[in-house]
């Protein structure tokens, strides 16, 4: 198969059966538990990974284990408590596998929340910029060290897949009032935390160059796909009719979880990948459809945001890049 080389090239529908061999590596997905996590861990399981699936409710990670394991019978999966709200709960599920996984070759910061009431995590940060940006950022920061050598070169392949949205186009970091404490709107909050999801790629992807890693940072969006993501926003709220529309767009609009999946697998296993790439469906407004190369905003480009942001997310969860160069 040929793949894409610029955005927006048209080749081949790919699909999770063109994913290569992907025996021998370790693979950590977050929020692997239902919708885009929950493919994401079948179908690299399915191509021969070891999957670690990162859950916050780890009861529900134990059923969606056994899920893949009923579609994927010799597949290599198992169920690690992550909350991403929790800086106590990363660095714990970064101390575990520090201690029995030598050599990490792939980090998918899949989990995210979408457009709920303003709430705080455990740490103190709004919830969908601590959850979607800050609880990743410190995830990667934790756990980049298994994804280089002891030298700081890494082989080939190693790989961090950032999953952001579309819904970053309108985002802004609002740096005067990043925890929303001033004046919270539930999709302001949730485009900023996409927005950032990008910056924090791109720059992560920047260091690492400069530093002269092989690890490489990329991105991905999986259009509009039915999940549960949809459901959890009016659920909080307590508005069934808010609820109701969100069923209805499900159904009629948006594309199933497979398809959802691919850009970010695409992004994890595609030889052709680049760092700094960025992915997503090749439909109309990318809305749905197979994996391309895609372009993102003049905002999610800016050196000077994304720098401060990354100074910005250190000091809030206390966790440095030694590894890379800024």
């Amino acid at each position: 198969m040929r793949f894409a080389k610029e955005p927006g090239e048209v080749v081949a529908k790919w699909s999770a059966r063109d994913i290569p061999s992907q025996s021998g590596r370790v693979a950590v997905v977050t929020g692997a538990n239902s919708g885009l996590g929950l493919v994401t861990t079948r179908e690299l399981a399915r191509a021969g990974a070891r999957v670690i699936m990162g859950c916050r409710d780890a009861a529900r990670g134990e059923t969606a284990r056994a899920r893949v394991v009923e579609q994927v019978p010799d597949a290599a999966v198992e169920v690690r408590p992550l909350d991403l709200a929790s800086l106590a709960s990363i660095r714990a599920f970064a101390d575990s596998l520090h201690a029995d996984v030598p050599q990490l070759d792939l980090l998918v910061n899949n989990a995210g929340v979408m457009a709920i009431p303003r709430q705080v995590t455990a740490d103190g940060f709004e919830q969908q910029l601590g959850t979607n940006h800050l609880g990743h950022f410190a995830l990667t920061g934790l756990l980049l060290p298994s994804m280089l050598d002891r030298e700081g070169i890494r082989s080939e392949g190693s790989r961090v897949v950032t999953v952001s949205s579309s819904a970053h186009k309108p985002g802004r970091i609002d740096f005067d009032d990043l925890m929303a404490e001033r004046s919270y709107r539930k999709w302001s909050a949730y485009y900023q935390s996409k927005l950032a999801n990008l910056l924090f790629a791109y720059e992560l992807q920047r260091g690492l160059e400069a530093a002269g890693l092989a690890t490489i940072s990329v991105a991905a969006h999986p259009g509009y796909s039915a999940t549960n993501l949809q459901q959890v926003g009016p659920r909080m709220e307590g508005s069934r009719i808010g609820g109701l529309l969100m069923s209805l767009g499900n159904r009629v609009i948006a594309q199933s979880d497979e398809m959802g999946a691919l850009p970010q697998l695409y992004a994890a296993t595609a030889p052709d990948v680049r760092g700094g790439d960025y992915f997503g469906p090749d439909g109309i407004a990318e809305s749905r459809g197979h994996p391309k190369r895609v372009e993102s905003t003049k905002a999610s480009k800016d050196h000077d945001v994304a720098r401060r942001l990354w100074d910005v997310s250190e000091q809030l969860t206390g966790v440095r890049y030694d590894a890379v160069v800024r």
